[in-house]
This record gives structure tokens, sequence and C-alpha cells, in this order.
């Protein structure tokens, strides 16, 4: 009765250690995107009916992904920018790759919210909605900061 005990004892801690290796806190798979979101803000509008956007995705898996669209209940309609030297273009979408980050700050990539449906005032926050070519989309509370608002870390 004791052996079983003890076997049975020496079975569990094996699974228990097995499933140790594979839980939240393992790499991604090699194949796949694994992306998150931060430095998100809008700068209070000084417009009626636009505003910008910022923020960095960060891609920590594998493999690159694209960010093809972005939308938010607060806007008609939510267009992505890149500016190059002083010139502003229109963009369908942007890469972001493996291991790599896409960084949306001002004076570089940016957000336009136009047609706003009210206008987000500071200390309110926009949800905005990040879809993606491979991972699934994206919602984020992006905080509304003062029109002068620059931040420390340039974006």
């Amino acid at each position: 009765m004791r052996r079983l005990a003890l076997l049975t004892a020496g079975a569990l801690a094996g699974v228990l250690a097995l499933t140790g290796c594979s839980g939240s806190g393992s790499k991604p798979a090699a194949g796949t995107a694994e992306l998150s979101v931060s430095s998100s803000y809008m700068p209070q509008p000084v417009s009626a009916d636009m505003a910008a956007g910022f923020l960095t995705i960060t891609n920590d898996g594998g493999t690159d992904d694209e960010l093809t669209s972005v939308s938010s209940d607060a806007a008609g309609q939510v267009t992505m920018h890149s500016t190059v030297g002083g010139a502003m273009t229109e963009k369908s979408s942007f890469p972001i790759p493996a291991h790599g980050r896409l960084v949306f700050k001002s004076g570089g990539n940016h957000l336009m919210f136009e047609k706003l449906k009210r206008a987000p005032k500071q200390g309110q926050t926009v949800a905005v909605q990040l879809t993606f070519a491979k991972s699934g989309p994206v919602t984020v509370e992006m905080p509304v900061k003062s029109a002068t608002y620059n931040p420390s870390t340039g974006h």
C-alpha cells in the first residue's frame, strides 16, 4: 500500500512538473506574432472634427504581422498616416516585424480620427480597435492628454 502511495505521488509530481513547462510564462511559438500596445494617447483636439492618436505596437513573436485598420466609436473614420520629410501620406497598412515595433509618434506615423462624433476632453479615454492581418483585433483605451502633451518617450 505504501509503495502504491509513493508511486502515485511520484507520478503526480511528474505531471505537475511537465505542466509547468508549458504555461503563460513560455516564449511565443516561432510561427506566431505576440502583440502588445503601449504609450497610447490622444492630444485633446483643437479642431471640432479631427484628432490625432499615437501609440507603440510591440511584436515579441517570431512572425511578422501587419496593422490593417483602426476604428473607434468616437470618430466617423480613423486613418493611418506616415510622415517622411514633412510629407504626410495615408497608408492602408503598416508592417510590424517579428521581434520589432511599430511606433506612431508626433511628426512620424500617426492615426487621424476624422469626423469626430464628440469632442474628447483631457482626462477621458477613447476606445480604439486595432485590426491585424494575422492576429486577432486588440482594443485599446487611449487616454486623452492636454493638447500640448509631449511624452518623455518622444511618442
